[in-house]
């Protein structure tokens, strides 16, 4: 088992901990911090509650996690050793001396310093060309970016060896191959944080009212495409030098108070254009525009998910739309016919490789349908939270006909059953005309304190009632009672 240092146990080292422990490495933590296990713990129960999400595969059994006194002890035989003391210069070298002369000489040293160059950490230290810059981002064990940043001390092979490592844990390691202080990512960060700290002093703007400029525009744009292809897809067609054309002109405007900016030439044009042809010419500009697009819906779906950001938009605005549909089978005019339970367009995120509509989508479609038919006969939250609801014991469904992205679906629901504490329900999908699948649920009513079957309310039994007398008339469904036949 590969074995990993981590020399700080802080929010950051204990994130470095966490990805390595849960990617199936041995961790050695040394901290003199008393509270550095509970920290470490903290940070780790977060992390084996989320990290696990982001795989389609299990990920390896976890390491060994282990604490230490004796800093010789600690990073005998490890293979990488993670260093995030607190930013004093100082204090890091020290720290690296004290490393080198108990260490592995082949071991990878790797900072996770936010601001300092390799070559100022290297300074003094008794092997220079193993310590590198590796800047993550918080949260560790989550976010890919690792900023590997070497010197000239540093061997090639040295820095693919840490390239492989890093990429083996899950991690994106971008290369910058030229020193400069606080790195790439670090400077945009602090450029926009310089900002909003004047347009806040000038009363421009609030902290919230920046924040959510942010996370509501140009925040989600970028987690996607970063700066420049965002940027070349707002080019249109004529692409990036179309849109440095329109738009350069504008860093001459007093916009900023950050106005030392580079002088707008030709020469830059060109240098802007040629590396925007190289990174995303390959790709039609609808092209681009339908990965985006993609990408968009697939990230403010996820924060719909959690009420958040974008998504708590998304949700009101549903919410809105919803207020305005019936609320109860009362307020249906014709309950002779199957009820539309759901009407939607199939969204991008819920496609597979063959390039239809998932099967867990078919049953999440048709899940919304029962919920929602719940809701009409009176089983809906705040009956929910008095302390009864409908579990489904069984499901069946039947795949007819494709369902793609961007299709515009209904569901219509006939009620089999609706007596005491049975409801069976039989779902039909269209697209238009086209039957596109069938989907058959049984359900019993419960008490939720006890989580045994029971009669519901005489409301919900009397709106039962009002459709089965209304429905009786229709045929039993083709299909309906079905199961999955032998071979023969």
């Amino acid at each position: 088992m590969a074995v990993a240092t981590i020399i700080g146990g802080g929010v950051i080292g204990g994130g470095w901990a966490a990805r390595f422990l849960l990617n199936g490495w041995d961790v050695r933590v040394f901290d003199p911090d008393p509270e550095a296990e509970r920290k470490i713990g903290e940070v780790l129960d977060n992390a084996r509650r989320s990290l696990p999400g982001l795989s389609d595969v299990p990920l390896p059994p976890e390491g060994r996690l282990s604490f230490h006194e004796d800093l010789g002890e600690a990073v005998q035989g490890a293979v990488w050793i993670q260093e995030s003391v607190p930013e004093r210069l100082d204090l890091k070298r020290r720290v690296y001396r004290q490393l080198q002369e108990v260490c592995d000489p082949s071991a990878i040293i790797g900072s996770s310093t936010s601001g300092f160059k390799p070559s100022e950490l290297q300074e003094g230290a008794l092997r220079p060309e193993q310590i590198v810059v590796t800047h993550p981002f918080n949260p560790v064990y989550l976010l890919p970016l690792i900023e590997l940043v070497s010197s000239p001390a540093n061997d090639p092979a040295h820095i693919e060896r840490a390239k492989d490592i890093l990429t083996g844990l899950g991690l994106f390691p971008l290369h910058v191959k030229k020193e400069i202080d606080a790195h790439i990512a670090d400077r945009f960060l602090e450029a926009v944080w310089r900002e909003a700290l004047w347009l806040v002093k000038d009363g421009v703007a609030t902290t919230h009212e920046i924040d959510e400029a942010i996370r509501m525009g140009f925040g989600i744009r970028w987690a996607q495409m970063g700066l420049f292809e965002t940027y070349r897809v707002a080019g249109g067609e004529a692409g990036m030098r179309h849109f440095m054309a329109q738009f350069g002109p504008a860093l001459e405007w007093p916009w900023t108070k950050l106005m030392d900016v580079p002088e707008f030439t030709d020469e830059l044009v060109d240098l802007i254009a040629t590396q925007s042809d190289a990174q995303s010419g390959h790709h039609e500009i609808r092209d681009l525009e339908r990965i985006r697009d993609n990408n968009l819906v697939g990230m403010m779906r996820a924060l719909k998910h959690q009420n958040w950001g974008a998504g708590e938009v998304l949700n009101r605005h549903d919410q809105r739309i919803k207020s305005a549909m019936p609320g109860h089978v009362d307020q249906i005019d014709d309950l002779s016919q199957p009820i539309l339970t759901l009407a939607r367009a199939v969204p991008l995120d819920w496609t597979d490789y063959n390039g239809h509509m998932t099967e867990s989508k078919y049953l999440d479609a048709f899940a919304s349908s029962t919920d929602r038919f719940m809701e009409l006969i009176g089983c809906d939250a705040d009956y929910i939270a008095s302390g009864g609801s409908y579990f489904t014991a069984e499901t069946h469904i039947r795949h007819l006909d494709e369902t793609h992205a961007g299709a515009r679906i209904e569901v219509r629901t006939q009620m089999l059953l609706g007596q005491g504490k049975k409801l069976h329900l039989f779902h039909r999908m269209y697209e238009g005309e086209t039957l596109l699948a069938t989907g058959e649920s049984f359900l019993l009513h419960v008490d939720l304190e006890t989580r045994r079957p029971c009669a519901p309310s005489a409301g919900i039994e009397a709106a039962m009632a009002r459709i089965g007398e209304a429905q009786a008339a229709l045929p039993y469904p083709e299909g309906a009672g079905s199961a999955i036949r032998k071979p023969t």
